[in-house]
């Protein structure tokens, strides 16, 4: 049965008689949709509309579970006590560290929607215990599907919620009300202005390291975002990409030639015009 403990996990529990109302007021998520069993991803935004956390969000038993990156959750938590004000909520660190993974049934754990969204059931849940599976089978099979969000990958403070796809896969609400940032992503919804997207990347040996730059000839185009062997996401132009690939060119990445691909469960299609007046 594939399974990994995925290392390096923090999990929070929210409670409290306002816990939820003062979470939809401050994420992209729908906390109001969330069904029982499943966890969806989220952020919290700058008020420019750019990503400051970004984590997988649930509800529990008396309240809400966030799970996000051991290296920014004592921050998060702390952005999170400065947003409470009066609101009757509590934070608090459960001590697992490990995100136990499936991607059989097991009946065990939350349906990660990420995935489903992208056709493969996988569940996981807060643990401390050992799993049979390289940790590298579990982000193989993220990055094959162009799986972003969640705390799974860095450097993500220069970029919207529309880059990491979470308009995609209802991790951004356009319906529920006011929250950080909303404004802008809403703008950016309505005037479809959204360029940059998750594509995948695919090349015949072990790609560059995150933060490798995506290129068309001499012109960047795009970032690697997280690397397994051949395989990675990038956050990319995707009209620019779309305008090249039409033309016949090749990208690549650190001077390898890579096939790159948008997400099929995204829905999206490449443009065939690059649009430079967006940067």
């Amino acid at each position: 049965m594939p399974a990994v403990s995925l290392p390096d996990r923090a999990f929070i529990t929210v409670t409290g008689e306002d816990a939820e109302d003062f979470l939809q007021s401050i994420v992209t998520t729908d906390i109001k949709a969330l069904p029982a069993g499943e966890c969806r991803p989220g952020a919290l935004l700058t008020p420019q509309g750019k990503i400051l956390f970004d984590f997988l969000i649930a509800r529990a038993e008396d309240g809400l579970l966030l799970e996000t990156s051991a290296q920014q959750v004592e921050a998060f938590i702390k952005r999170l006590t400065l947003y409470r004000l009066r609101a009757k909520a509590q934070f608090a660190r459960l001590p697992a560290n490990h995100a136990l993974i499936s991607w059989e049934p097991t009946g065990e754990g939350l349906t990660d929607h990420r995935f489903a969204t992208a056709g493969v059931a996988l569940s996981r849940r807060p643990g401390d215990e050992a799993a049979p599976e390289s940790v590298d089978a579990y982000h193989a099979l993220r990055l094959s599907l162009g799986v972003t969000g969640g705390g799974e990958d860095i450097g993500l403070g220069d970029y919207f919620p529309h880059d990491l796809m979470l308009d995609k896969n209802d991790g951004l609400s356009f319906k529920k009300g006011c929250y950080v940032g909303q404004e802008v992503v809403s703008r950016m919804q309505h005037r479809s202005t959204a360029r940059r997207r998750v594509v995948t990347v695919t090349g015949q040996t072990p790609l560059a390291d995150p933060g490798a730059p995506l290129s068309i000839g001499e012109r960047e185009v795009g970032t690697l975002l997280s690397v397994s062997g051949s395989i990675g996401i990038a956050v990319a132009r995707i009209d620019k990409l779309g305008a090249a690939l039409s033309s016949g060119l090749t990208p690549s990445v650190g001077g390898q030639a890579v096939v790159v691909a948008l997400p099929g469960w995204s829905g999206l299609d490449w443009p065939v015009e690059a649009d430079d007046a967006q940067s």
